[in-house]
């Protein structure tokens, strides 16, 4: 089993979107996939055709009452299983303040998870996907600490760079309580070639991350802007547009790493 957090502290980068579609993707592909929506807006639990202020337990209660992640989670309308978080997580910060270990939340639940499946109670997931909040709060802190590995999605534009900088150098600070913690890839998201800028700050990506960039770019489409609004992946939305073919490539990627 492999923990992903998609991470990236600026927002409108289409974070969100590559949680919920990467997942939808895998899950296409007979992977057995978890989503973990830790953004208390929530957009991710909606983005799968749940009720967000309908869930019976979500994250706020795995973090912050001790539930466990099994008994929180739930299967979507999209086909795979997601634990959702709704407003109700929104200034865990404050909560947790002066908490010993609050950083480590999500850590040891996944730890029970993971020890639960090994036991034989549950079929082990190959993959669990964390989809971040656009800050680096302690939410995204607790992913970061559990991960195996974070995927960030990045807008091939200027200003997007100096905050990957900002989060690699975070991602470094954090080895030290999760030595595991890298970069497993970035992915350029929002793209279109024809733009001058989006391809100058994409060879910049290049140049500087080398083999942890995805050869896959997520284009700017129409059908992907469209299907959270309907409650589903775009793979379940308009299986043949250019956003689903991406994401399937993205997700041929991912798998390949993991081999």
């Amino acid at each position: 089993m492999e923990i992903i957090a998609i991470a990236n502290q600026k927002g409108g980068v289409g974070k969100t979107t590559t949680a919920v579609n990467l997942t939808a993707s895998l899950a296409a592909k007979r992977k057995r996939v978890l989503l973990i929506d830790l953004d208390p807006q929530g957009n991710a639990t909606t983005g799968t055709g749940l009720d967000k202020n309908d869930l019976a337990l979500t994250m706020a209660d795995v973090l912050l009452d001790g539930v466990s992640l099994a008994d929180a989670i739930v299967e979507s309308p999209a086909g795979f299983d997601v634990i959702g978080t709704n407003r109700e997580l929104a200034g865990i910060d404050i909560t947790l303040m002066g908490q010993t270990n609050s950083h480590e939340l999500l850590k040891t639940a996944m730890a029970e998870l993971v020890a639960d499946q090994a036991a034989g109670q549950k079929k082990p997931y190959d993959y669990i996907i964390m989809d971040c909040a656009p800050s680096l709060n302690l939410l995204t802190i607790n992913a970061l600490v559990a991960t195996d590995g974070v995927i960030i999605p990045m807008q091939c534009e200027y200003y997007a760079l100096e905050g990957l900088a900002d989060l690699s150098q975070t991602i470094e600070r954090l080895t030290e309580l999760n030595p595991k913690l890298t970069i497993r890839g970035v992915v350029r998201t929002l793209f279109d070639a024809r733009n001058t800028l989006a391809r100058d700050v994409s060879a910049e990506l290049q140049k500087h991350f080398g083999d942890i960039m995805y050869k896959t770019h997520i284009p700017r489409n129409i059908r992907l802007a469209e299907a959270p609004a309907h409650g589903m992946p775009v793979l379940a939305y308009e299986r043949w547009s250019k956003g689903a073919r991406a994401y399937q490539k993205l997700a041929d990627e991912v798998i390949k790493q993991s081999r």
